[in-house]
């Protein structure tokens, strides 16, 4: 039996008749979860996977894994949000009890460590972005990048970008977050949707869309490849960590919530894809296609630099665009990361949200100073949290949803009277995700052991 929550509000989860914030208007909510989603993933990871996985068999995987396991657990986490209106820990206490508030402070930790080493990557685009913006891109790319990611100067930055995180968090769910959101949402299509039109202009455009998008069939039978789509898709969409949940906690009762995820989950794909119709043209005009299978850091921190170089002045412009895309994607993602963090102290300790996301903020600048120092280290971390936590996130809340909470399907139906495929919706939860997710996660940890990835 679900818990019963004395609260002020008979439709929702609020405690003791305290007034919860909401977003000021339906694309305020579609921009930010759209910003939690997009990030530095959708920026280069999916087209060096899909390059490096199948071409257009890749994608046509990612697609069918975002449809079969990433789309019902997004639902699925926004159904918990939106009945408890509660962040991840006391929303799964409100309809499975308190047997399952370790689950809510599993994804507490991996948003606690993801957004640790995320901000000194996010710290290293700002830094790009202002050489791009006084220098340029001029000189040795591999030893520009080993001064910068590691030591004082990662340091610095990695403290700058948490405090215009903590920031905007600090502001409050309007004020902050979606207006924050609602600005850099569309600068960020703008300027990549820019960015892929010029590409498209080089010389070694063709080549570069041919080895992005080669389609070979035969990867479609990899359980590794499948494994990858399906990785990528869920890390792509901010899942199994409780950000959505978060974000969907602020929602009004009657939000369309099927809309809202396949509007979230399309517009996330089309970043992911725009951005390698960019790069791309961008490596192999440049003859620097031989560099991209080195590493996906390497790629797009020395590879790239090196081919915005060697354009001369208009590759200053365009390397700092590029940069400046990155550092909004990163942004809009540990805004989500953050808010999940800062919503639970509120939530379970009462504590006020400026305190909650300065103290916090600070805790969290101090768990990633070490992987400013090694980069071993954020490997490791990016390993852990990304590839292991949010898998078993993942796949618990699939377990949930699917089996343990009582009439999910009444509850999603809410604000979606027309949808007449909730049944699919739990079949999936119950029969696909589990095990789809399980072979994920065993070729996660087979990374882990081994070191790869």
């Amino acid at each position: 039996m679900p818990v019963v929550v004395t609260t002020g509000d008979e439709e929702g989860g609020e405690d003791m008749g305290e007034q919860r914030e909401h977003w000021g208007s339906r694309l305020g909510f579609v921009m930010a979860a759209v910003g939690s989603a997009v990030g530095l993933g959708n920026m280069w990871r999916f087209s060096y996977l899909a390059a490096e996985s199948g071409g257009a068999a890749f994608v046509v995987l990612y697609i069918g894994m975002t449809a079969l396991v990433a789309l019902p657990i997004m639902l699925a986490e926004f159904t918990l949000g939106r009945g408890a209106r509660q962040s991840p820990v006391l929303a799964l206490a409100h309809y499975g009890g308190p047997a399952w508030k370790p689950l809510g402070w599993l994804f507490v930790a991996a948003g606690f460590l993801i957004l640790a080493y995320y901000s000194v990557i996010a710290g290293w685009t700002v830094r790009y972005a202002l050489l791009g913006l006084r220098d340029g891109f001029a000189g040795d790319a591999s030893a520009r990048f080993a001064a910068i990611s590691t030591g004082l100067t990662a340091i610095v930055f990695h403290a700058a970008f948490m405090a215009v995180t903590v920031s905007v968090v600090a502001g409050g769910v309007r004020s902050g977050i979606e207006r924050t959101n609602l600005v850099l949402m569309p600068m960020l299509f703008v300027i990549l949707i820019g960015l892929a039109i010029y590409a498209s202009q080089l010389d070694g455009a063709a080549l570069g869309y041919a080895y992005y998008l080669r389609p070979r069939f035969d990867e479609l039978a990899s359980f590794s490849v499948l494994s990858q789509a399906a990785g990528q898709a869920f890390f792509s969409l901010s899942l199994g960590m409780g950000a959505m949940l978060t974000y969907a906690s602020y929602l009004d009762r009657h939000e369309h919530l099927p809309n809202a995820s396949l509007q979230i989950a399309g517009a996330d794909f089309l970043v992911a894809f725009i951005a390698g119709l960019a790069v791309f043209p961008l490596i192999f005009a440049h003859g620097l296609e031989t560099a991209v299978g080195e590493s996906t850091v390497g790629a797009l921190f020395i590879t790239l630099p090196t081919a915005f170089e060697k354009m001369g002045l208009a590759g200053r412009l365009v390397g700092t665009l590029f940069f400046a895309a990155l550092v909004v994607g990163a942004l809009t993602s540990a805004i989500a990361l953050l808010e999940q963090v800062v919503a639970t102290a509120m939530d379970v300790f009462k504590w006020p949200r400026r305190s909650s996301a300065i103290g916090l903020g600070v805790i969290i600048f101090l768990m990633g100073v070490p992987a400013a120092l090694d980069l071993d280290v954020l490997g490791k971390m990016d390993q852990l949290a990304g590839n292991v936590f949010l898998v078993i996130g993942s796949l618990a809340l699939a377990i949930f949803v699917g089996w343990r909470m009582q009439d999910p399907i009444g509850e999603v139906a809410i604000g979606a009277p027309g949808v007449r495929w909730f049944f699919l919706w739990r079949s999936l939860l119950r029969f696909v995700a589990p095990p789809v997710l399980i072979v994920v996660l065993y070729y996660s940890f087979r990374a882990l052991v081994s070191g790869d990835g």
